[in-house]
């Protein structure tokens, strides 16, 4: 993975290797702002952060590549035993965060820090976008099922298993993809596809086919030609099966008025004594079309939610950041430095993030602050890898869906809302302040008002 990066990354490390700038900085991954209609967000991907930051490396095939696109042998050689050696403190996977916190703070030589920039901002890109996305689909089902149903929409394969990674994380029950069920432990969930209704002369002898090799398990899609007729069909079917000791799992709609379709399939079920039968939904379903189904007194058991959480169609992207925030002086002291770019100032200096929380538990306000301050709240960036060696125990996957889950229920309701919602209280501490007013007159004065140098190296 050590060439999953942007070129540029390569050149500025060529050149930070070329005038010997080894020294030791500290950058910031951070998310600028809160897209459209979100309040918060829920991260992850850091495992897979973690994990490249051990194995990153460079092979001879690697290195035969590079020497191709222009660098020289010096450079190369010096790549040849790379490790990254520096220092890590990130926020746990399943935190709620917010714009402009520190995500994850590292801490190495430049071209170290500079090299795995890209590969930070893409996995943390993708899966804390999924993730709160997802928790946004499971809060407006209010307690029913949700099923990650995605995979054939998502971006590939690598977002195709992290999707499923991180929708579980945030509180799907399961996912369609066989892969991620395997390699996370997953619970997989599926039913059949139209195209095997049609295969069939009629569509209940698809019904007693497929109940026939899973007589346990079965959930039968019922929208293929009539859904009311396909209930009634289903309906038959679960009670042949129930002569033979069996329970139909349910039935599945994929189009329609969902709600009122719903209604009448209940009643259907309910009237041939299969209150047990659950009702799963599907198609282009949403955050925002499960609010309204459910407001509509929608009879639904489960959602089965692909393409518009799996690739978060709304926002399919976050301004996620990777930013210097301190560069080592000549004395060895570290320096805080920002950037002053219009709408994109960046905070300075070695921080930390700290939470407090009313009597009941719940999340009531951030406080960003230097790493040497003494606050009162919960600090949330916790060291993770040290002189390049994890010193974390990563957590499972389902202690990290323990954790979103906790707080997710911390969060207060207001700031669930599906539009609408308060801007959650971000303040900086006073010595944070004092700090960008006192780097902002030192920055101006000396690179904005003195101008060019007239000393040339």
């Amino acid at each position: 993975m050590s060439l999953f990066t942007d070129f540029y990354e390569l050149t500025m490390c060529a050149s930070y290797f070329d005038n010997k700038n080894f020294e030791p900085a500290t950058f910031d991954l951070f998310i600028r702002r809160l897209p459209e209609n979100r309040s918060y967000f829920l991260f992850a991907g850091l495992e897979q952060a973690l994990q490249y930051l051990q194995s990153i490396k460079f092979t001879e095939e690697h290195l035969a590549y590079l020497k191709n696109q222009g660098f020289n042998q010096d450079f190369l050689d010096y790549l040849r035993g790379f490790r990254f050696t520096g220092d890590v403190c990130a926020v746990p996977e399943g935190t709620v965060t917010f714009p402009n916190e520190p995500l994850i703070r590292v801490t190495s030589p430049i071209i170290e820090a500079q090299l795995v920039e890209t590969f930070l901002l893409n996995t943390v890109n993708l899966q804390t976008m999924i993730a709160t996305k997802a928790s946004r689909v499971v809060h407006a089902a209010k307690g029913k099922t949700v099923i990650e149903f995605g995979l054939r929409r998502e971006q590939g394969i690598d977002a195709g298993m992290k999707v499923a990674r991180s929708s579980y994380i945030a509180g799907c029950q399961g996912t369609s993809n066989v892969l991620a069920g395997q390699v996370y432990g997953i619970p997989v969930f599926g039913t059949m596809a139209h195209s095997f209704i049609m295969s069939y002369p009629k569509e209940i002898d698809a019904f007693r086919a497929f109940a026939k090799t899973f007589p346990n398990k079965s959930t039968l899609l019922i929208d293929t030609y009539d859904d009311i007729s396909g209930a009634e069909k289903a309906a038959v079917v679960a009670k042949e099966l129930e002569a033979k000791g069996f329970r139909l799992g349910g039935v599945r709609l994929d189009s329609g008025d969902l709600a009122q379709t719903s209604k009448k399939v209940r009643k259907i079920l309910d009237d041939q004594g299969l209150n047990y039968a659950k009702i799963f939904a599907s198609g282009d379903l949403d955050e925002f079309k499960i609010a309204e189904l459910l407001s509509n007194g929608a009879q639904i058991n489960a959602f089965g939610v692909g393409t518009k959480m799996g690739t978060s169609a709304d926002r399919p992207y976050l301004d996620v950041i990777y930013k210097l925030c301190e560069t080592m002086t000549a004395d060895g002291s570290f320096s805080p430095i920002m950037k002053l770019s219009k709408d994109k100032i960046t905070l300075p200096g070695r921080k930390q993030v700290y939470r407090f929380k009313n009597a009941k538990g719940n999340f009531e306000k951030d406080i960003i602050a230097l790493a040497n301050e003494k606050v009162q709240g919960e600090p949330l960036l916790v060291k993770v890898m040290e002189k390049g060696k994890l010193i974390y125990n990563l957590p499972s996957l389902e202690e990290i869906r323990a954790a979103a889950a906790e707080n997710l229920s911390k969060l207060p309701e207001d700031y669930k809302a599906l539009t609408g919602a308060p801007v959650y209280p971000v303040e900086l501490s006073k010595n944070l302040q004092n700090l960008i007013k006192t780097l902002k007159r030192q920055l101006t004065l000396n690179e904005i008002n003195h101008g060019v140098s007239n000393t040339q190296a």
